[in-house]
């Protein structure tokens, strides 16, 4: 009878250098991922920069130029004010032609929509109390659905000459003559909503320091 040889055992491992090796490779994988974010950021960075620079061309019709602006103490400031963070103010972009006339103001803002953070600009004519136009910077509302607007351009189009505040309303009732109505997409009405009321809060919280400059002659 043919015997069974006996299986080999493997040496046993120590806890200690299993924990060291599952230490030394997340340390590794750590070091990787800050590597990456800290290469790829000025890239990313700059990019959001360009394509905000775009956007305040868009909302603001093609100014020729524009300044970038703090809103502190519920007062317009060209510089902010030392030992205030960027994150605590409003930053607002002031458009001019070439002739030095001031067009309006493009604004950023975000709230939470359907699914996530909308971000939008919009600019607006503090004067006439205009929208000049609106853009969608930012959403992950759901694709075939809110994200229409940003990509229905029906939809879009309506802030362009509308009238703050802003009322959104459902296609059906809406009037075409009202200058505050804007209606509101079909199957989409809290991403439409989202938009509005992101317009109309930074404006509720905005306008006292725009109707100031207005009222200082510098729009």
């Amino acid at each position: 009878m043919t015997g069974v040889e006996p299986t080999e055992q493997r040496p046993e491992v120590p806890a200690a250098r299993l924990l060291i090796t599952l230490a030394s490779a997340g340390a590794l994988a750590g070091l990787l991922i800050v590597f990456v974010f800290g290469w790829t950021q000025p890239t990313i960075q700059a990019y959001k920069a360009r394509m905000l620079q775009l956007a305040v061309q868009e909302v603001l019709e093609a100014p020729d130029r524009y300044d970038t602006l703090y809103v502190h103490g519920g007062a317009l400031t060209d510089s902010l004010p030392e030992g205030v963070r960027l994150a605590d103010v409003d930053v607002v972009y002031r458009g001019y032609r070439e002739d030095g006339t001031s067009i309006g103001y493009a604004i950023a803002a975000g709230e939470p929509g359907f699914q996530d953070i909308v971000r939008l600009i919009f600019g607006y004519d503090p004067r006439t109390q205009t929208i000049l136009g609106m853009k969608v910077l930012e959403s992950k509302e759901t694709p075939g659905l809110g994200d229409k607007i940003e990509k229905d351009m029906d939809f879009v189009s309506q802030f362009q000459g509308a009238t703050s505040p802003l009322l959104g309303v459902k296609p059906r009732q809406a009037t075409g003559t009202d200058p505050h109505e804007v209606a509101m997409i079909t199957g989409a009405t809290i991403s439409s909503r989202a938009v509005i009321r992101i317009i109309n809060n930074a404006l509720e919280r905005l306008e006292p320091a725009f109707q100031e400059s207005v009222a200082e002659g510098t729009r």
